[in-house]
């Protein structure tokens, strides 16, 4: 099913998961600027919580989209950046291969992450044993976010987008 997105060659989860990226990142980022700079962990967490599962149900109808419906490639067909006999050395496929080497790792981690929380954090939330643990590998899940986010929309320009 074609995208909403006009300017754009995407599928419609395509498009969900670009425009997703766009509202995730600076949610992301205020989540962080509460628990340092605010010190408000239950609203942290209500943030974490709340994009971990939209993220998730939002990647799980995108990978089903993807896997059984949508051959991005033909969408891609329009693109200068793409070359079908070459779709992996091309600079699409070039740029999908970094995208899904920071996507990859950052679901893993973030998921990792989110479950010793809830695990391991008192409820309500409170600094405890396992804040060290949680802010250096949270930072570095928030980070690979951002650079999933960043790369996911350079592929999404040069394989749907460019003309």
């Amino acid at each position: 099913m074609d995208g909403f997105l006009p300017f754009g060659r995407g599928s419609i989860m395509l498009d969900v998961v670009f425009v997703a990226m766009f509202v995730v990142v600076p949610i992301l980022f205020a989540s962080l600027w509460l628990v340092k700079y605010r010190r408000n962990y239950r609203w942290h967490k209500t943030l974490q919580l709340t994009m971990a599962t939209v993220l998730l149900v939002a990647v799980t109808l995108f990978e089903v989209d993807m896997q059984f419906f949508t051959q991005w490639e033909d969408r891609a067909l329009a693109s200068p950046y793409f070359d079908s006999e070459h779709k992996w050395s091309c600079p699409t496929g070039i740029s999908l291969i970094v995208h899904l080497f920071f996507a990859v790792p950052t679901l893993v981690l973030w998921i990792v992450v989110i479950v010793q929380a809830l695990r391991r954090f008192s409820r309500p939330p409170q600094p405890g044993p396992h804040s060290a643990w949680h802010a250096r590998w949270g930072t570095l899940a928030a980070i690979g976010m951002f650079m999933t986010a960043g790369t996911g929309w350079i592929f999404y320009w040069m394989a749907f987008v460019a003309k």
